[in-house]
């Protein structure tokens, strides 16, 4: 049995001479050293026994830099006398990896492999020289060092125009032992020549492994539902620029980032992850990609800063970020209103022509001694990133390596077939290729961090970024501390602090964006002469008092389309919630109800206000007032015919006085000993006036004497009673009855008559409550249709749905199509003047809207009146972004308040108090007296008969004197009187 004992010492350690065996190697270095079993020394790999093909294997050690000068020529005398032994072993021996710096310094490096050499293809973007360069020269010299095999190496350039069957005809020509695909743009940005090297990768079976951008929880994977089989030979390993970004995500869900503008170069691949990387966060985004240029950047800064962006993330090289800090500084955003966060792709410290700045500073940090590899490639091939070519360079060895030992192993065939470009046979699988399986196992720790290969989304290099605190005063670094580390992970990464630190130093002052429309009392719009927008209300005074809670400022705006928002028939939404949805708005206020639709795509806090519903608005019951109403009780025909009853009936009593022989003009000396009162000559005159008197609690007097006479009287008296009794009660009614005459009195009401039209306005949470009920109406009625016209129902089934023809109320259909027939308000001012223009309470226009608005317009227009009880109630609420923490945030301000009794305070301000009130007269409140505009008539009478009185009274007195005789005096008469007695 032979040896072959290969012997590599430590450095400091002397070797005077190579050991000729086994034993003669120090027991204190048995560990450094392996012995390989062979019955005799195979001239080639293939004259290996297949048994023994198990017994073999390779030692790699790292020669490092600063031994390699020392140790020379002991590995030079080392391979003399390896070969000169003849032990030329084509099998799995020791071989010696060596670094980069060795490949530079051009030593030798011996092949202990021989055999078919591994076929590798690389496919490159035409616009992307860098990588092919990179890759090249890693098959130029390194990789077939480092792993011991011959490589045949093909660069593939897959330039824009090219048909997938050219592509097919390049990529499989030489085929193929590993495709490495560094196309770099997915197709969702229209890259088709990465497109076209994956499809035919997979329509090939061809081995890969992608370095193309995108992960996917952006939507972007370009091997889509790949089976168990293609997923082991087909791997796409994520490059740190598409995943360098993820810290962006991490810091602003951490610091409830409510703003956040994001920069990047073209070093960093951003563009298909600019509508996914802060995507469910609460944050208002904006991602820009700029040019290295100061136009460019400040341009993008200013758009920024015009949208009141708070939290920034500049991302690029140093050079590119320098220029970026000096637009900052030029335009004044270094204060705590901003917060800067800094990441760059290399250690270099970031500069600025600066008076204060203050910066979250991010770099990649690279595995210790490893930083001369990364600082050469970059300067090798003249790149921005040192991140960027050490991933190319570390993605060739860890693959190459990778595969080299499934060769080893005999599960991978050097050379693999391929069908034709055009077969139209189905696609090639290759379920004996485990490469998935194989870069699993593979412990190759690269430049910055070892590979992860994970089984769902894209597999990625370990990245690991430095956070430090960077202050700079009047242009000097002061006072720097490291914060902690930032490493990559899925779906999140892990922020891992120092002690005693945090991100709270970040901190910018929060400014909230708030949208809201115009909904009196809860937000008032007021314009000044200088066109200056303000907005007052219950709404604003109530974020006013969660403003002094939580500390933050806003800034109010009113919605374009001034709308809470509906969402369409394409699950599109406008008004308020689409300016949370797209992050224009972080709150928005308002009177906005609770709604299942809108809590899918928006948060809402505790509600701030009582359960509020749908309420029917009207015109106000019109009753003109009128001096005489009281006469108005009766039509003027019965005011006529009791007139001429009134006067039939006294000159009857005047005649039957006459005719009749037993009255008292008739008979005065049968009378004359009676009292004076009961000696009632029934004249003409005194028959009116009896019959008057009759009418009035104080009686008609004495009646006639004869009895056709009192029969008359009698007959007036019963027709008086009726008269007075019918009269009264009208009265009371009438009056009564015209203040409170409403035809409608609920919903029901108005779908049951057809004077008058009803609608809500357009687009509002009313008309699609009203659209919504007529839709499961519909909806019952197709289901109640279906089954009843069910062929597989027996009779007595059939029979118990057959209960009526029409099963299912259809009142909400016939509401909303009433709805549609009239044409819905454009806005709710329309929809108050349709309802003043109306002609009466009897027809015309109801309005039907939110409660609070209708008794809003109710409480300042006393024309307006609400009719029946609410219906549909719902809280009402302040809504946020979905996610955001805001949600919490403002309702534990609002709880408070609540408790404290501020609520009522704000209600009693804007509703009560409210200087835009009316005092109207309370319908309900006047039913219980007559208004003096109603009964003064009554008055009038009083005032005319006093004056008639004063009149009569006058011609009476002017009569009388005109008629009396003058005075005789008599003192001659009584002189002869006294005469005669003489």
């Amino acid at each position: 049995m032979k040896f072959l004992i290969i012997y590599i010492t430590k450095p400091g350690v002397k070797v005077p001479q190579v050991p000729a065996n086994y034993n003669e190697i120090p027991p204190h270095l048995h560990n450094k050293t392996r012995r390989i079993k062979v019955p005799q020394v195979p001239a080639k790999y293939n004259e290996i026994p297949p048994h023994l093909h198990n017994k073999t294997r390779r030692k790699t050690t790292i020669v490092q830099q600063e031994f390699i000068s020392d140790y020379h020529s002991k590995i030079a005398a080392l391979g003399n006398y390896w070969f000169e032994t003849k032990h030329k072993l084509a099998m799995k021996l020791l071989c010696f990896k060596i670094s980069f710096i060795q490949i530079l310094l051009f030593l030798p490096v011996y092949k202990c492999q021989s055999g078919p050499p591994i076929k590798v293809v690389a496919a490159f973007e035409q616009d992307y020289p860098v990588a092919r360069e990179i890759v090249g020269h890693m098959f130029g010299s390194l990789v077939q060092n480092q792993i011991g095999n011959p490589v045949d190496y093909t660069s593939v350039v897959i330039e824009d125009g090219l048909t997938e069957s050219v592509v097919c005809d390049r990529l499989t020509k030489s085929k193929p032992t590993i495709l490495i695909d560094t196309t770099r743009r997915p197709r969702a940005i229209g890259n088709r020549a990465g497109t076209l090297v994956k499809k035919v990768a997979r329509k090939m079976a061809i081995p890969t492994v992608s370095a193309t951008y995108g992960l996917a929880k952006d939507g972007i994977m370009e091997w889509e539902n790949l089976d168990a089989i293609e997923k082991q030979y087909l791997v796409q390993i994520v490059p740190p620029g598409n995943i360098i970004t993820q810290v962006v995500r991490d810091i602003a869900s951490k610091q409830n980032m409510t703003t956040t503008g994001v920069l990047f170069d073209e070093s960093i691949e951003l563009d298909q992850q600019s509508s996914t990387l802060l995507k469910n966060i609460p944050t208002r985004a904006t991602i820009l990609k700029v040019q290295p240029d100061r136009q460019a950047i400040l341009e993008q800064i200013l758009k920024m800063k015009a949208s009141e962006t708070s939290y920034y993330f500049l991302i690029g090289p140093t050079q590119t970020i320098n220029i970026a800090l000096d637009v900052v500084a030029a335009n004044n955003m270094t204060g705590s209103k901003y917060s800067w966060h800094l990441v760059t792709l290399d250690p270099t410290e970031p500069s600025c022509n600066c008076k204060m700045i203050s910066a979250l500073w991010m770099w990649p940090r690279i595995i210790e001694g490893k930083r001369s590899i990364a600082q050469n490639l970059a300067r090798t091939f003249n790149m921005k990133s040192e991140v960027e070519a050490a991933f190319y360079y570390d993605l060739v060895l860890f693959v190459m390596t990778a595969v080299q030992k499934e060769i080893n192993k005999g599960t991978w065939q050097r050379e693999i077939q391929y069908p034709a470009c055009d077969s139209t046979v189905n696609p090639t699988q290759r379920s004996e290729l485990k490469l998935r399986n194989a870069l699993k196992q593979e412990a190759y720790e690269g430049i910055f961090g070892k590979f992860k290969i994970v089984d769902v989304g894209g597999s990625f290099q370990e990245l690991t970024l430095v956070m430090r605190k960077w202050t700079l005063v009047n242009n000097v670094v002061t006072n720097p501390f490291r914060i902690g580390y930032w490493t990559y992970g899925q779906p999140t990464g892990k922020i891992t602090f120092e002690t005693n630190r945090s991100l709270s130093d970040f901190k910018a002052k929060i400014i909230y964006k708030v949208t809201t429309v115009e909904i009196p009392p809860f937000v008032y719009k007021e314009v000044d002469e200088n066109g200056t927008v303000t907005f007052t209300g219950y709404c604003v005074e109530l974020l006013d008092e969660i403003k002094e809670i939580l500390k933050f400022d806003y800034i109010i705006f009113e919605n374009s389309d001034k709308k809470f928002g509906t969402m369409d028939d394409n699950l599109k939404w406008d008004g308020m919630m689409q300016d949370l949805v797209d992050q224009k708005a972080d709150i928005a206020l308002g009177p906005i109800s609770v709604m299942a639709e809108r809590e899918t795509v928006v948060d809402f806090t505790v509600p701030y206000y009582d359960l509020v519903g749908i309420s029917i608005l009207m015109k106000k019951p019109s009753v003109p007032s009128s001096l005489f109403k009281f006469l108005t009780v009766l039509e003027g025909n019965v005011w006529a015919c009791i007139l001429a009853a009134y006067f039939i009936t006294s000159f009857l009593m005047y005649l039957f006085d006459r005719l009749s022989p037993y009255s008292y003009y008739n008979n005065k000396e049968k009378y004359k000993d009676d009292d004076e009162d009961e000696k009632r000559d029934f004249s003409l005159k005194e028959s009116l006036w009896f019959c008057m008197t009759s009418l009035t609690p104080q009686g008609g007097g004495e009646a006639p004497r004869n009895l056709s006479g009192r029969l008359v009287a009698a007959t007036w008296w019963l027709f008086g009673f009726i008269i007075i009794a019918s009269y009264t009660a009208n009265l009371a009614a009438f009056l009564t009855v015209s203040r409170l005459d409403s035809p409608i009195e609920s919903l029901d009401d108005l779908a049951k008559q057809y004077k008058i039209k009803y609608a809500p306005q357009k687009s509002t949470s009313a008309a699609t409550y009203f659209e919504r009920m007529a839709y499961i109406e519909a909806k019952f009625y197709e289901i109640w249709k279906n089954m009843s016209l069910d062929d597989s129902l027996n009779e007595t089934e059939r029979a118990k749905l057959a209960v009526w023809d029409y099963p299912v109320s259809d009142k909400y259909t016939k509401i909303w199509w009433t709805m549609l027939e009239t044409a819905m308000p454009d806005s709710f001012e329309d929809g108050i003047k349709r309802v003043l223009d109306s002609s009466g309470s009897q027809e015309g226009f109801a309005f039907i809207a939110d409660s609070t608005q209708v008794k809003y317009a109710v409480m300042t227009n006393c024309d307006l009146i609400s009719v029946g009880s609410e219906f549909s109630r719902k809280p009402l609420a302040l809504a946020v972004q979905q996610g955001s923490p805001l949600k919490d945030q403002l309702s534990s301000a609002i709880l408070k308040l609540l408790n404290q009794r501020r609520l009522e305070g704000l209600k009693e301000k804007w509703w009560n108090k409210n200087p835009f009130k009316v005092e109207c007269d309370d319908s309900e409140q006047q039913s219980d007296g007559i208004s003096i505009a109603n009964i003064g008539g009554v008055f009038i009478v009083i005032f005319i008969g006093v004056v008639l009185a004063i009149i009569t009274l006058a011609v009476e007195y002017f009569l009388y004197r005109k008629k009396k005789p003058g005075k005789t005096r008599v003192v001659s008469v009584n002189r002869y009187d006294r005469q005669r007695r003489h």
